[in-house]
């Protein structure tokens, strides 16, 4: 699945940053653009810019992104500050942040006290210079050659009527000076969870309470401030979505089943504990431990299987989970099992990954289809579930022509058609992503690692998944 996303503003404003690298020679040109992850211009291609030209206009849109955060992490030349700040928006775009209208974010900033936030003056400048205020040096030095003085900054203003003169602002003319009102909804949710971090207030009791204070206003556009760890010792928030269903935290997975559909009692209706019964032993798998806030990771599925089967070695455990999940897998798919496998080797394999849930019930009825009617629910189980943080839910779905068509591919089935974007309907209305590949897009394991080491890296970004 190649990211079909429109990139031009952000290739506009790379364009606009790639054009500062006229100021280097000829000689440096080259490294320059090796530093940028840019294709390399020979010296003898024509002037400077043509040269940049030429190695720019060779980048494809998947490559901007990166090209654009190694501008930002390690530019070999000075940016001007609306080019930082842009370039800065855009990427943090990419993550798909929730929107925070600016009615609420006014009802936040009348609703906090003002020296409260700003009461330890050195991180909260650190803050405010990170995302705020740092000045254009152009623009400084220009002012002091033209008047002789140095002219008045907004940090100035900041240090006069927050520090020195306490009750001069309030927290919504801070705001306003600041322009967060107008602000990226990326840009505004760092500001808050920098506002209400270990760094800035350096008292838990006090982030709490601040966080309470919070999300008063922000849980009317459905968003709030939620613990998802911490950061040396103090409590760590971030700015998630409260709208989507699967922010609940789920109470079992069933998963990863040997053959037919389990048949599933309670052994506990008020504690919601399930148990699988007919059937061979651990022919259906049941994750029944609590699902951290960074999502489901490897190492989590890794210790439970460990933990369960009994297994002394964690190598040998991992392998023989990688097993036991592959053979659950539809030998007539060979685009599921290529999918898996790509999964897994597509890029680097780390512990702290997303696990790959596959062949997970969705629904269970212990009725059939025949039975239960046009109540019947629509879809009971996934090809592939992943938990990621802040309660997000990813499906991922491969299609082969059963999906709508009848006599073994033979024939176009509308009302197949129809009900598997009714079901997809259901999932997102419940809060889970879907994503669909193609059975031939995955027919092939290269092409299908191909595709994953597309695909990965940007659901990776726009659902905020971090290294733990």
């Amino acid at each position: 699945m190649v990211d079909s996303r429109d990139r031009s503003a952000l290739r506009t404003q790379v364009h606009a940053a790639v054009g500062f690298l006229g100021s280097l020679t000829h000689a440096t040109l080259n490294p320059a653009f090796e530093q940028l992850g840019l294709p390399q211009v020979p010296a003898d291609a024509g002037t400077k810019n043509e040269r940049i030209e030429l190695s720019f206009g060779q980048v494809p849109d998947s490559e901007l992104v990166g090209v654009a955060q190694r501008f930002l992490d390690r530019s070999p030349v000075p940016l001007s500050l609306p080019i930082r700040r842009q370039l800065e928006d855009l990427l943090w775009d990419e993550d798909s942040p929730p929107q925070i209208p600016k009615k609420t974010r006014r009802e936040l900033a009348r609703a906090i006290a003002l020296p409260e936030l700003a009461q330890h003056q050195t991180p909260f400048i650190r803050l405010l210079d990170r995302l705020w205020l740092q000045e254009d040096p152009d623009f400084l030095f220009s002012a002091l050659l033209n008047n002789g003085m140095r002219p008045r900054t907004l940090r100035d203003d900041i240090q006069r009527h927050v520090f020195r003169n306490p009750e001069d602002w309030s927290a919504e003319e801070l705001f306003e000076q600041l322009g967060a009102f107008e602000a990226g909804d990326a840009r505004f949710a760092r500001f808050l969870e920098g506002l209400v971090s270990g760094d800035v207030l350096l008292d838990e009791q006090l982030q709490e309470a601040t966080v309470k204070t919070f999300n008063s206003a922000l849980r009317s556009s459905g968003t709030e401030l939620r613990r998802v760890g911490t950061a040396d010792g103090y409590p760590l928030f971030a700015v998630v979505p409260t709208r989507l269903h699967g922010n609940r935290r789920p109470k079992n997975i069933i998963f990863a089943s040997l053959g037919s559909k389990p048949d599933i009692r309670f052994q506990s209706s008020v504690d919601n504990d399930i148990e699988i019964v007919g059937g061979r032993q651990g022919a259906t798998l049941v994750y029944d431990r609590e699902i951290p806030t960074g999502g489901l990771r490897w190492r989590d599925l890794h210790s439970w299987w460990q933990d369960t089967q009994k297994i002394s070695d964690a190598s040998q455990a991992r392998k023989n989970l990688y097993a036991r999940l592959r053979d659950c897998l539809p030998t007539n798919s060979p685009g599921q099992r290529n999918l898996y496998e790509a999964y897994h080797t597509a890029l680097p394999t780390s512990l702290d990954d997303p696990a790959l849930l596959p062949e997970v019930w969705l629904h269970w009825d212990h009725k059939t289809v025949e039975e239960r009617g046009p109540e019947a629910l629509l879809r009971s189980r996934m090809d592939f579930l992943l938990l990621l943080p802040h309660g997000q839910r990813v499906v991922l779905e491969v299609d082969g022509s059963q999906h709508y068509t009848t006599d073994r591919g033979r024939t176009p089935d509308t009302a197949k058609y129809a009900e598997m974007v009714a079901a997809d309907r259901d999932l997102k209305l419940r809060g889970y992503e879907v994503f669909r590949f193609g059975h031939d897009e995955l027919k092939d394991l290269g092409a299908a690692k191909e595709l994953m080491r597309q695909f990965l890296p940007e659901m990776f970004r726009r659902f905020r998944v971090t290294k733990t």
